[in-house]
């Protein structure tokens, strides 16, 4: 067991309690019983549960639980009835003293919800103790001169009951020299004083004993006794007398130890030793008083010892002597009243009456998070009590009853700014100076699912090599969710769409957890050469969140094509091809030209002509770059009638890639240039050559004019968007809306995607999937180009034809004539 207070700290302790219930009395709805002290242990105070309005089974599911402001636990509740009994043996007198009223004010708190009741049980005192006296004997010395109706104070008895079980009256023995009085002074406090009724004799009775008794007004009644003894002396018969019989002082309670308090003054009439005076402290005078206040023997001045507690004690009475050193000594008496004066010296305390909750962080502004009171020590406004919350602060105070408070939510709760709250609290009360302290509660933020995935771009860029592994990995994506636990778990998945026509998902597959993009066929870029890829990263949560990512797969071109020989064609006459020149033929005659293309781009697509075998090596040269074959010097009567040539045709790709062309030329004599011969006869006139001539000129105008403001087009649009790009490209898009193998040309101004080009496409006569490809750099100092490029090798000998039938003179000579013999 916990040490009992001293007597003099309950006082305190149930006056503070007295003033604080007094104005919680005045909350209505409040619960209260009544009950006498003393009681046994399970004796029921009340029914809890039917005074709150609740049924049993909320005592369980609710999780009630009463608790004592006392700080000792001295009533719980019956779980099985709802009933609040005894818990300890209840002494009134412990709790409360002398007060009158003695309420033990508990807190009855209910969770799920979370509530708090307030009840008060009043303790009723019951005469349990009988009136005592400090000392069981009093002796006190009378000299026989001393005149009658001298009163001489007696000690005062002590009954911790109050109200009518209180001390009631004192008695005393009859003897024929005293009576008994009675005095009532301030607070009801009765002081019995024995009064000279009769002149003493020393010399006929030198001693009196007599007893007094004390008696309270309970039922039964109890009572205490002391004995009395009266001592007559002779001589020395004035007594000393106090200037006054009662002092009163207001001292505050932060003076100073040492401190000077007030002066007592008493004189004696005698002369000599029988006037000269000594002052002390009455030898009633308790050990409490004894250690705060001293007195000067020979002036009377009373000093402070020890520093005072208004919160301990509020009032402090000195009994005070004033003795002659005549023989025999007589005695003055008088009393000192000191009141301690409140000082705000004790800081306000916060205290919680429930642990706080984790709150989810889409709950509603008032939701509760814990409940706490407050209180101060001090009196009046030192123990005003004002709280408040740290600046900018999501959470508010709201108050229930007096220093009871409830702390809610006031803002919208963010887990991912803040997973956790410590709030701090500050206590100030209305001293001065002003008090305050403070207090931090912890506030848990449980996670809601209001964060999407985030990838780390909105979109990516992938290079992949052609002709691929199928089943590697192409890229992989990630994304973030500031959410926790399932609402931050990810899963990656590709949304369907059609590339091709196809559905992208026959193309890729992505790993799910994560989000490893991967082939699932190797890629050919000159049938595909980007895609895209929608994927789709989506959490756990409920409801779950998506967010979409854009993925470009740009497939990069291998050098997996050798060139293939458009012209001269060998389908119909295998690996050789057939020449004619006359033998009249000078240096830098121009005998044929080989035409060549690779199905790949850039590098891969650079073509050079070589001669690699010849029957005379001095005769004929090749252009690394046209392929063009002239002859290197004049034709002699001694060289054969029959060269045969074979060229060397190869890319600019890593591996190189060739192919071979044979070129078998016969030397005649008389056979006339083939470039006179067709000016010859384009300058017959006839009706027919003119009109064809005529509509030459204008498509060749048509595409000229049509090509220019393509071109221009594309050059504003790259310089605009472009600025930082190498190039702009114009390339071809398969489309199928050419019926008409003539000059029927196609523009077509792409800005879809990250690719921004111009297509130019001619009916069918290179293939479904010929096109002509125009590539502009910013950079480039030439304004000139020309580029056909097949994607196959088809025959293209209808290709030249046409080209020779729409082109000038100066271009197509020798050449084309040259197939249109081979065909005929």
């Amino acid at each position: 067991m916990t040490k009992r207070m001293g007597r003099a700290d309950w006082r305190w302790l149930a006056l503070w309690w007295h003033h604080f219930f007094l104005l919680w009395n005045t909350i209505d709805g409040q619960t209260r019983y009544s009950i006498p002290e003393e009681l046994e242990r399970g004796s029921v105070v009340g029914n809890l549960a039917k005074d709150l309005g609740l049924g049993l089974s909320d005592i369980f599911e609710r999780k009630l639980r009463v608790a004592s402001e006392a700080g000792k636990q001295y009533f719980s509740v019956d779980t099985g009835k709802g009933e609040l009994v005894v818990n300890d043996r209840i002494d009134r007198e412990a709790l409360c003293g002398q007060s009158i009223s003695c309420v033990l004010p508990l807190q009855v708190v209910i969770e799920n919800p979370l509530q708090l009741h307030r009840i008060e049980v009043e303790i009723r005192d019951v005469n349990d103790n009988a009136p005592s006296f400090l000392k069981s004997e009093h002796v006190i010395k009378i000299a026989e001169s001393t005149v009658v109706g001298v009163r001489f104070p007696l000690e005062s008895a002590e009954d911790p009951d109050v109200g009518t079980n209180g001390l009631k009256t004192y008695t005393l023995s009859k003897d024929d020299c005293f009576t008994l009085k009675v005095k009532e002074i301030e607070n009801g406090r009765k002081i019995p004083e024995l009064v000279l009724n009769k002149s003493l004799d020393r010399e006929k009775k030198a001693v009196h004993s007599l007893f007094l008794t004390a008696v309270d007004g309970g039922n039964p009644v109890k009572s205490g006794t002391s004995k009395i003894t009266v001592n007559v002396l002779d001589n020395n018969d004035n007594v000393p007398l106090f200037e006054n019989t009662f002092y009163k002082i207001a001292v505050p309670e932060n003076t100073a130890n040492g401190s000077f308090l007030l002066t007592t003054k008493a004189t004696d009439v005698d002369e000599g030793p029988n006037g000269e005076i000594e002052y002390a402290l009455g030898i009633h005078t308790s050990p409490s008083v004894r250690s705060l206040f001293h007195i000067d023997a020979v002036t009377g001045d009373i000093f402070l010892k020890k520093q005072l507690d208004h919160e301990m004690q509020a009032s402090y009475r000195i009994d005070i002597t004033a003795n002659d050193k005549g023989l025999p000594r007589m005695e003055g008496h008088c009393s000192v009243q000191v009141d301690v004066l409140d000082v705000n010296d004790n800081a306000p305390e916060i205290i919680l009456t429930s642990e706080p909750s984790s709150v989810r962080e889409d709950s509603r502004s008032g939701t509760v998070v814990a409940l706490l009171s407050v209180r101060d020590l001090d009196g009046g406004d030192n123990g005003k009590v004002t709280l408040q919350l740290s600046k900018g602060s999501l959470f508010s105070l709201k108050p229930s009853f007096s220093n009871n408070y409830a702390l809610t939510t006031s803002g919208a709760l963010d887990r991912e700014t803040s997973s956790e709250y410590s709030i701090e609290i500050t206590a100030t009360d209305s001293g001065s100076p002003p008090l305050s302290s403070k207090k931090f509660i912890p506030v848990s933020i449980i996670d809601v699912n209001d964060n999407p995935p985030v990838f780390t771009q909105p979109a990516y860029n992938v290079y992949l090599k052609e002709n691929n592994v199928p089943g590697s990995i192409l890229y992989s994506v990630s994304a973030s969710d500031l959410d926790l636990g399932d609402n931050a778990k990810i899963s990656y998945s590709i949304l369907d769409s059609k590339v091709q026509d196809v559905s992208v998902s026959s193309y890729v597959y992505i790993n799910s957890d994560n989000g490893s993009i991967y082939s699932m066929h190797s890629f050919d870029y000159e049938k595909l050469k980007v895609f895209q890829i929608q994927v789709q990263a989506k959490d756990q949560g409920s409801p779950s969140l998506s967010s979409n990512a854009t993925v470009h797969v740009f497939i990069l071109d291998q050098n997996d094509n050798a060139p293939a020989v458009i012209y001269p064609s060998s389908a119909a006459l295998g690996s050789l091809s057939h020449q004619r020149m006359p033998r009249s033929a000078k240096a830098g005659h121009l005998v044929t030209k080989v035409t060549a293309v690779d199905a790949d781009s850039g590098h891969n697509a650079w073509i050079s002509y070589r001669l690699a075998e010849a029957t005379d090596a001095s005769l004929f040269t090749v252009n690394l770059y046209t392929g063009e074959v002239r002859t290197k010097r004049a034709v002699s009567e001694q060289d054969d009638s029959s060269q045969r040539l074979l060229i060397e045709i190869k890319d600019d790709g890593e591996p190189v890639q060739s192919s071979t062309v044979t070129v078998s030329i016969l030397l005649e004599d008389g056979l006339h240039e083939p470039i006179l011969d067709l000016r010859h006869k384009l300058s017959e006139p006839s009706r027919k050559t003119g009109r064809i001539t005529l509509y030459l000129i204008l498509s060749l105008a048509s595409v000229s004019v049509l090509s220019l403001v393509t071109l221009l087009i594309l050059a504003v649009k790259c310089i605009r968007s472009s600025r930082s790009s190498g190039s702009c490209c114009m390339r071809r898009s398969d489309c199928d809306d050419y019926k008409n193998p003539n000059r029927n040309l196609q523009i077509q101004l792409n800005t879809d995607g990250p690719i921004k080009y111009v297509e130019v496409l001619g009916g069918d006569m290179l293939s479904q999937s010929q096109s002509f490809r125009s590539c502009m750099s910013p950079m480039s100092e030439y304004s000139d180009f020309t580029l056909i490029k097949p994607s196959s090798t088809t025959d293209f000998k209808e290709v030249i034809s046409v080209l020779d039938a729409s082109l000038p003179d100066s271009t197509w000579t020798f050449e084309s004539q040259q197939v249109s013999r081979e065909h005929q």
